[in-house]
């Protein structure tokens, strides 16, 4: 489990990377290296991310918040 919440983690601070270049620059990296948001590279990136927030929702909620410092 701790492989796949690192895992959700990184997949989750790419799609931040993202929207902060979104947010301060108009510049999709995901949408520069996968084509525009409608191919299928691109809809795959958003995804994985949308699932990954999912992920770590349900486990932080389901351990009780536990998870956030299982790793220290």
């Amino acid at each position: 489990m701790i492989v796949v919440n690192y895992i959700a983690f990184t997949l989750l601070a790419i799609g931040g990377l993202n929207w902060g270049l979104i947010g301060l620059f108009n510049f999709n990296l995901v949408s520069a290296i996968f084509g525009d948001e409608t191919s299928m590279g691109s809809r795959i990136i958003y995804i994985l991310v949308f699932i990954s927030m999912l992920w770590l929702i349900f486990s932080i909620i389901y351990s009780g918040g536990y998870i956030l410092f299982r790793s220290l």
